[in-house]
């Protein structure tokens, strides 16, 4: 499958992008979860679309290929933002699918109703946080699901600021081998990409966990502001998703004529979980999104 790969320029350095796929219809944008993960395990799922499509995916500044600068500042959603605008000008993307995944979503949701950009033709909000409060509320319910040693170690941990413990960080992967991904042994591109991934850009941003938001995010709340989305949209989750069905589906009752679904065998990476169903299901809206 044709690639293309290269760096643009935006605020605070260079990012790197890879272009997929030779097919001519509406190109796809896919914008990786973090705040600081990259784009490897997107593309290991998401690569297949190119066949209808050129499928963009990119690492944000900060983590993965891109540029890694140090200044903490430029770790805010407006800036992501302004960095997404750069990327659509540079590749001359004037007519384009978004699809978000998890803090994704965020900056799907603030690009577009925060930007206003012209040519967009539908959004994917895939396993989404909308409302940071909502998020953490489901979070504090599947923690207490944990076994009651566990619930302990966590709050204790982050009642003394202990969150780089050891003991912490095992509590911490109860939570993602039920809530984050399922699979056992972890798939290799989860690893490699964690790897390339930036602490410091998560930090800043979200905080020392999945459930313990801190960061610049942890008041970040568009549900007052949804209804304003007025292109195709697609909510997806999984079943046993930290970005819970309950939550998913309230945002999509915001957002006027979206869609929703609920991959049954997923948490928060049905992407890799449920590949085929997950791919099938992006295939087919954006294929019904573009006869639009």
């Amino acid at each position: 499958m044709n690639k293309q790969e290269g760096y643009i320029e935006v605020p605070g350095g260079k990012v790197w992008y890879n272009r997929v796929g030779t097919g001519n219809h509406t190109p796809l944008i896919v914008l990786h979860g973090g705040p600081g993960n990259t784009h490897d395990p997107l593309q290991s799922a998401l690569h297949v679309l190119g066949d209808e499509r050129p499928v963009i995916f990119y690492d944000q500044l900060g983590s993965g290929n891109s540029d890694r600068p140090t200044d903490s500042s430029l770790w805010k959603t407006e800036r992501f933002v302004e960095e997404l605008a750069c990327i659509r000008q540079a590749l001359d993307l004037t007519e384009v699918h978004i699809l978000g995944h998890s803090w994704g979503t965020m900056l799907a949701a603030a690009y577009l109703i925060d930007a206003k950009p012209a040519g967009v033709a539908s959004v994917i909000f895939s396993s989404p946080c909308l409302r940071a409060q909502l998020w953490k509320e489901d979070a504090d319910r599947l923690i207490a699901q944990l076994p009651e040693d566990v619930q302990q170690t966590i709050a204790r941990h982050e009642q003394q600021g202990t969150t780089d413990s050891k003991e912490y960080q095992d509590a911490m992967k109860q939570y993602y081998a039920r809530h984050v991904c399922r699979m056992e042994p972890l798939p290799e591109v989860m690893t490699q990409s964690r790897a390339k991934a930036n602490k410091d850009v998560y930090m800043t941003m979200w905080g020392p966990s999945e459930f313990c938001p801190t960061g610049n995010l942890k008041t970040f709340d568009y549900t007052p502001k949804l209804h304003e989305i007025a292109i195709p949209a697609l909510f997806v989750c999984g079943r046993y998703d930290e970005a819970t069905p309950e939550a998913t589906s309230y945002y999509q009752s915001l957002v006027p004529n979206a869609g929703l679904h609920v991959l049954e065998h997923s948490s928060h990476l049905g992407y890799l979980e449920e590949t085929d169903e997950y791919v099938q299901t992006v295939r087919a809206f954006l294929r019904q999104a573009d006869k639009r």
